[in-house]
């Protein structure tokens, strides 16, 4: 049974690709033989690019299925329109007008379900992609590619995780950032959410979206503060005040940026910052094993 951990992050910039890239390199040195990152954040998947050897093995285009009303056969009684929960589909009976808008569209079947005239049909179309790379031996990257145009990021990534083997020690999920739909998906199966903040205003403000939503799902979480050094206290006085488990924290450093900017993490990490993550991976190890 795999030990599945999200990355995830209230706002973008504050370093959850970083930490998740790193995590998944130093777990898979040391702790697990099978270890599989999975890059969520479809709209924007970054993490390859910091992987100069991965082998591509696979690709996958990724559709759904999206009604068709044929209006020769429609009689516009506006079922179709009354059964659909996202208000996907327009029937204008005064002048015989009928269309789906493919943007607000689930895929759910109810429209056609709803249609006794059989005037709707259904074809599939595409929403994104499926990668899948080889690091090496039993370390593995998969990804999501979403159609540029297409807004179903959420249904993208239940594909991309439908498609995880599940045999590996652990999966790690590099989670889109916000707080929206996405992440929620990205989430919602896992042993363990690590979030990722830094010493800000904003860091904060989006740190409380996050814990919120933690308590929603109530799904087991700690923190990381990255860029630490930078910014004031408030973040630590917060995580005090709610009891929230800090994992650890990375310090902010120039040297450390310049080699994240060259692509260059994996390669090249300073030894101040592997022992600082290692530092993390044991509290996280103990959190585990608690939970």
């Amino acid at each position: 049974m795999s030990t599945r951990i999200a990355i995830a992050s209230g706002k973008g910039g504050t370093g959850k690709t970083t930490v998740a890239l790193n995590l998944f390199t130093i777990l898979g040195d040391t702790i697990a033989e099978k270890i599989e990152l999975v890059d969520c954040d479809v709209e924007e998947p970054n993490d390859q690019i910091f992987f100069k050897h991965a082998e591509l093995e696979s690709q996958e285009n990724i559709y759904q299925i999206v009604p068709h009303i044929d209006e020769d056969l429609c009689i516009f009684c506006r079922n179709c329109v009354e059964y659909c929960e996202f208000n996907a589909i327009v029937v204008l009976p005064g002048v015989k007008f009928a269309e789906v808008n493919k943007s607000l569209c689930h895929s759910c079947g109810a429209c056609s379900i709803a249609c006794a005239q059989e005037a709707i049909l259904e074809y599939p179309q595409k929403i994104g992609m499926v990668n899948s790379y080889g690091i090496k031996n039993q370390i593995k990257l998969k990804e999501g590619r979403l159609k540029i145009g297409s807004v179903m990021q959420t249904r993208l990534i239940k594909e991309l995780k439908n498609r995880i083997s599940g045999d590996s020690d652990i999966i790690i999920y590099d989670s889109p950032p916000g707080t929206s739909c996405p992440v929620v998906e990205t989430i919602s199966d896992t042993d363990y959410v690590i979030l990722v903040t830094e010493p800000t205003l904003f860091g904060l403000h989006d740190l409380k979206l996050m814990v919120n939503l933690m308590k929603e799902v109530n799904i087991p979480y700690g923190v990381v503060v990255n860029k630490a050094g930078l910014g004031d206290n408030e973040v630590y006085d917060y995580l005090k005040n709610q009891k929230i488990d800090l994992l650890g924290e990375i310090t902010f450093s120039k040297d450390y940026a310049s080699i994240y900017a060259q692509g260059e993490i994996i390669e090249n990490m300073p030894e101040s910052i592997k022992y600082q993550y290692d530092h993390i991976i044991e509290k996280l190890m103990q959190k585990l094993e608690d939970d």
